[in-house]
């Protein structure tokens, strides 16, 4: 954790305080020996970050399909290399053209379009989520969030079962992190999606919708509002939905 003296106005005084700085650095991610993307992370659950960040790409359907990961440290940043099996090697060369192509051609801007309108897998059948167990999740998250208590800057993703008890938690500075975090954490723990409801503590765009639906979970809690797109994403796919979640109400968008 970075710490750092720094000057406060208040009340017209001025004062220090030392503070933590929540982390965050670039990790290249190299799947096959292919260079596919450089995300910026918190640099802390790293491995469950690649694994989640395949299976949320399509680049692999399980953990089955993901290599040993080996994560490299170098003066410019974090270098995170692991290798795939199965249809999503078809992808990943897919996507390393496309991505060469997109700085030369004028077809990229629709290719884009065309595969965020693309249709999300359907969500099973599954039972409404009880009120008083997403109330339980939520009033129990802010003690499991280690680094923003001491930072108050890094969002977090959870799971809760059924019943509300939380799983597994995990924080990033960027939301879409936190969440591919963790689905890579109950990948490698072998917890099944569908059987509980994802908590996140961020705004609810479209994005976090698509993970959590490729990820094979079927219902979404959020403590910010939606997006009306993340909303459609939802509806289409089935995704039970609910958001402005506090620990004694919340909206239910849930189609």
């Amino acid at each position: 954790m970075a710490e750092k003296v720094t000057q406060v106005w208040r009340d017209g005084n001025r004062s220090s305080i030392v503070h933590d700085w929540v982390p965050e650095a670039p990790i290249a991610l190299e799947f096959n020996g292919l260079a596919y993307a450089v995300m910026m992370t918190t640099p802390a659950d790293l491995e469950d970050f690649v694994r989640g960040f395949a299976i949320t790409e399509g680049l692999a359907s399980d953990a089955s399909q993901i290599g040993e990961i080996a994560i490299a440290q170098t003066d410019k940043g974090i270098i995170a290399r692991t290798s795939l099996a199965g249809l999503g090697v078809e992808k990943l060369q897919e996507r390393v053209r496309m991505r060469v192509a997109e700085s030369s051609c004028g077809l990229c801007g629709v290719e884009n379009l065309e595969a965020v309108s693309k249709e999300l897998p359907k969500v099973p059948p599954h039972d409404a989520l009880s009120y008083n167990a997403v109330f339980r999740a939520v009033g129990s998250l802010a003690a499991r969030q280690v680094l923003n208590q001491s930072t108050g800057a890094a969002h977090a993703a959870a799971f809760a079962s059924v019943d509300g008890t939380v799983r597994s938690v995990r924080e990033d500075v960027g939301r879409h992190n936190a969440v591919d975090k963790l689905i890579g954490a109950l990948t490698a723990e072998k917890i099944d999606p569908s059987e509980g409801f994802f908590i996140s503590t961020a705004r609810c765009s479209y994005e976090i919708v698509e993970k959590v639906v490729k990820a094979g979970g079927v219902a979404l809690v959020t403590v910010s509002l939606p997006t009306s797109f993340a909303i459609e994403r939802a509806r289409k796919a089935g995704l039970s939905l609910c958001c402005l979640a506090r620990d004694d109400s919340y909206l239910d968008l849930t189609d």
